[in-house]
């Protein structure tokens, strides 16, 4: 139940969060494009003496094509193993010689690196990027190593994540068409066999100047960035632009099933999948809120009427950020007893009473707080900052409408959140994946 008194400690944190976070403001983010391409930001933050680099590629597995899926995440791994002057190796020693540390992940979408520093080993750090951005060493003994491990980071991933290996069925049947059908990690025969040269033109191509991102927070100034960015990154040449994506996924028009046989589960796994559209389209909000409605905390309608019930072990809602029309998740995993049917049934019914019902104006109050107070904390932080403007640059198409979150996820009824799940969580538009032990028998 959400009381007064719980609302009004989350409006007083909202307070003091908003405070805090209004110490950014768009104004505070300059930004300039080098004569390659490459877009850079830059965020002024004294507050602490460390900065931060986000490079943000716009490359993804939805850029892949069937032989060469997984491609896009290889490179987070070849990408530190040497280039022309730093060599296998060589970038993480240097890095953390310099006091820094470093990250990288990759989705369908993007693919994004994150240097963590002391302000005054910035010139080191454009180094390093710019090395492995112009001089990436494809040397044929490294990719073999790499390819292996991430041959066995395929294998492992999907034995010991449930989740990962239910996703992987339910894209490639929700997608007929699109190229997020595979996931990230691609295809087993395609780690097998990319060459050489695959790697060298998909390199080339998605790792352009005119093809990122760059994002600089943190104690550093305009002038000096700009200055190193002359020095570094605008000496790369741009590249011709990637093909642009053409296929659209057609509409589904009926619901589809997979089962997916798996000695080990020791109760039946079910996911649900409905395709719904970009973030960047005006429902992103509602879907969003409509997801921690379903799935997040204890007070949520999923575990609720399936954990608390003992129909489910755990319950879970997903929805990715995503730059084309992607799938919004739901999965409950089964107590044990309850069949697959049984819990996909009861996770079916409580997603349409939504649908038929709607919420109440305190439920969808509740989980607006939830995300504004999330939203402001990943606004607290020099990295936090940096990460936030990065992704609404890409996913929402211009940095400065971060700063209409609040707003957008406040403007949001409870009549929106029940059109959303009226107009995408439907039969037509899902997809049922089932993991299990052995498969139910026919009636």
């Amino acid at each position: 139940m959400f009381s007064r008194l719980t609302g009004l400690v989350m409006a007083t944190g909202l307070i003091f969060a908003s405070t805090a976070v209004q110490a950014t403001e768009a104004k505070d983010i300059s930004s300039f494009t080098l004569d390659n391409g490459m877009k850079i930001m830059v965020l002024e933050d004294a507050s602490i003496p460390n900065a931060n680099m986000y490079l943000f590629w716009k490359v993804g597995s939805r850029n892949e094509v069937p032989g060469i899926t997984g491609i896009s995440h290889f490179f987070e791994h070849m990408m530190f193993n040497g280039s022309a002057k730093y060599g296998p190796k060589m970038f993480d020693r240097t890095m953390e010689a310099a006091g820094g540390a470093n990250n990288a992940y990759t989705t369908e979408n993007l693919t994004v690196y994150t240097d963590w520093f002391p302000s005054n080993a910035i010139e080191t750090i454009f180094d390093l990027e710019a090395d492995r951005i112009a001089s990436l060493d494809i040397d044929a003994k490294m990719v073999e190593s790499e390819r292996g491990v991430v041959a066995s980071e395929r294998t492992t991933g999907l034995e010991n994540s449930n989740w990962r290996t239910l996703q992987e069925e339910i894209k490639g049947a929700a997608f007929r068409a699109y190229p997020y059908s595979w996931s990230v990690i691609g295809h087993e025969s395609d780690i097998e066999a990319w060459s050489l040269d695959d790697l060298v033109q998909y390199h080339k191509t998605y790792y352009a100047p005119n093809n990122a991102v760059v994002i600089i927070a943190g104690d550093v100034k305009l002038a000096e960035v700009k200055a190193l960015a002359d020095k570094y990154f605008a000496p790369i040449p741009a590249q011709v632009p990637p093909k642009a994506i053409k296929t659209v996924e057609p509409l589904q028009k009926g619901e589809r099933r997979v089962f997916v046989q798996k000695a080990s589960v020791s109760t039946p796994n079910v996911m649900l999948a409905y395709h719904v559209p970009a973030t960047s389209h005006a429902d992103y909000y509602a879907l969003d809120l409509l997801a921690t409605i379903l799935a997040t905390g204890n007070s949520s309608r999923l575990y609720q009427s399936l954990v608390e019930k003992q129909l489910a072990l755990g319950v879970e809602a997903y929805l990715p950020m995503t730059l084309d029309p992607n799938l919004f998740y739901v999965m409950g995993v089964a107590n044990p007893g309850v069949t697959a049917k049984e819990l996909e049934l009861n996770l079916i019914t409580e997603i349409n009473n939504i649908a038929r019902v709607g919420v109440t104006e305190e439920e969808l109050e509740k989980v607006q707080n939830i995300k504004l107070m999330n939203f402001y904390r990943s606004m607290e932080t020099i990295n936090g900052k940096a990460n936030t403007i990065g992704t609404y640059e890409l996913y929402f198409g211009s940095f400065d409408k971060l700063f209409n979150a609040p707003e957008a996820y406040n403007k949001v009824t409870p009549a929106d959140i029940q059109r959303v799940a009226q107009t995408y969580l439907r039969r037509a538009n899902r997809t049922v994946a089932v993991l299990a032990a052995t498969e139910e028998a026919d009636e």
